[in-house]
């Protein structure tokens, strides 16, 4: 697809600065922009690749003042980084989208497939499911007996949801994920033997949720564990039985959040945090990288970080701190042997 200046700037509401006819047909970079390409500025960091790049049109914040001439077109946009976002959101509807149901899929006679589905080669979908209008359920996709998908929800290759979970609309779920398998539940009967637990609840995903690739969501003991409407989650990420995450919360790579944990709305954790069982962690908190949390957050708001996790503004006095122990150390053996030399004395 082709389109001008005119029509981008029209689409975002932006002012052109330059030639309103040049047309793009590609995105890139802006350090890696070529001509027939749009890209955007920012962040400040990288402003300077503003006046050498080959890009066509270049979409900024609108109250950006270059400090050198821009032979690339401009776009004058309230925030760049949100006006691309949504020229990638037109490109990536525009595309084709696959429709049909593949002769190798297996359906259960019981299930419900609604309107203008996608269905790929090798999928199983078991009793009496539902399968929402404008589905696409590719290969190799695993859907248990009794689950419900909501309408407009992608499942991509190799997904397995496990039997009575729910699935929202407008859900996006990414390769290899696995939805409602067993929580992690072993009653000890001796020094060398569990006993499992049997894990009967279920998984419920609201709305509007987007999971990434490899991501496992257990099931709950008994009710469900629930991810709430407008949730993302990252690649390898580990829920456990019986959690709930609050509306529109983001998690990062590889966190990991044991069972029963309650975790707010508008929450931000960043990768690799590790949050321990039975917490609540109240609306809005921000957890910084490998953050351990061994109790409770009730404070709104707050921004966490280290193991055990403190308050970020003690964090950083105390990475202060933390550089100088070499030096610190090295001052108190002085000031000992010091010592011991006026006792000797």
């Amino acid at each position: 697809m082709e389109f001008n200046a005119a029509t981008i700037a029209g689409f975002l509401k932006g002012e052109i600065e330059g030639n309103p006819e040049i047309k793009v047909n590609t995105v890139a970079k802006i350090e890696e922009g070529h001509a027939g390409s749009l890209s955007f500025l920012a962040n400040p960091k990288y402003e300077h690749y503003l006046y050498s790049t080959k890009s066509s049109i270049v979409l900024v914040n609108r109250d950006f003042v270059p400090a050198y001439k821009v032979e690339a077109t401009l776009i004058r946009v309230e925030n760049a980084y949100n006006a691309f976002a949504s020229l990638l959101r037109m490109v990536d509807q525009a595309r084709p989208r696959k429709k049909g149901i593949h002769p190798s899929a297996i359906i259960e006679q019981s299930a419900v497939i609604g309107k203008d589905v996608y269905i790929g080669p090798f999928a199983y979908i078991g009793e009496n499911c539902r399968i929402g209008d404008g589905c696409s359920v590719y290969p190799q996709v695993y859907i248990g007996d009794s689950t419900i998908i909501g309408n407009k929800s992608t499942l991509y290759p190799g997904v397995k949801i496990y039997h009575e979970c729910m699935i929202g609309e407008n859900c996006v779920i990414h390769a290899g994920t696995v939805i409602g398998s067993d929580g992690f539940g072993f009653a000890p009967q001796s020094e060398s033997e569990f006993m499992k637990i049997p894990q009967i609840g279920n998984v419920v995903i609201e709305d509007n949720v987007e999971i990434g690739a490899n991501v496992a969501i257990d099931r709950a003991t008994m009710g469900s564990t629930i991810i709430r409407k407008g949730v993302k989650l990252d690649n390898l990420i580990q829920i456990g039985h019986n959690v709930e995450i609050g509306e529109n919360t983001v998690m990062a790579g590889q966190t990991g959040i044991a069972g029963s944990t309650k975790v707010g709305k508008n929450c931000m954790f960043a990768g690799q945090v590790g949050i321990a069982g039975h917490l609540k962690i109240a609306d809005g908190v921000k957890i910084g990288a490998q953050a351990g949390i061994p109790g409770d957050i009730r404070k709104e708001n707050a921004a966490v970080i280290g193991y055990p996790a403190i308050d970020l503004r003690e964090f950083l006095k105390s990475s202060v701190i933390f550089r100088k122990l070499p030096d610190l150390q090295a001052k108190v053996y002085e000031l000992e042997k010091q010592v011991k030399q006026l006792k000797d004395k």
